[in-house]
């Protein structure tokens, strides 16, 4: 089971920017998929993005509405998800996870290794 580390949550007002990080292994973003999940209080987790080994990209178009974009940097094995135009209703702790390669990307189950999270806290 990899390492993934996020870094970069905290408290923004509605319409600010933050910029998540998750840092795992050279050879695990370069060769696994790599996505960003979400989970805001009482509710299940949610698939945020995911990008695959060869750079193809997912989201979740009902919940990012364009404003998430979602890098990788293999060389330093990390995967960052940009946030744009936050609103409240994104206010969840976000997690960093690697599945296998040709697994459901937006599937939580498809993935074997899970970060411990970081709070991102919208307010209005």
């Amino acid at each position: 089971q990899a390492q993934l580390v996020e870094s970069g949550g905290g408290l923004v007002q509605a319409g600010d920017s933050l910029r998540l990080s998750c840092q795992a292994s050279a050879r695990i973003v370069m060769w696994y998929t790599m996505g960003w999940f979400r989970q805001a209080p009482g509710k299940e987790r949610e698939f945020v993005a995911a990008i695959s080994r060869i750079g193809t990209f997912k989201y979740n178009e009902n919940s990012v509405k364009g404003r998430f974009t979602i890098s990788k940097d293999s060389v330093k094995g990390t995967v960052s998800l940009q946030m744009n135009s936050l609103e409240p209703e994104d206010t969840a702790v976000y997690y960093c996870a690697a599945a296998p390669p040709g697994s459901p990307s937006a599937v939580p189950g498809s993935y074997t290794s899970w970060g411990q999270g970081t709070q991102v806290t919208v307010s209005s």
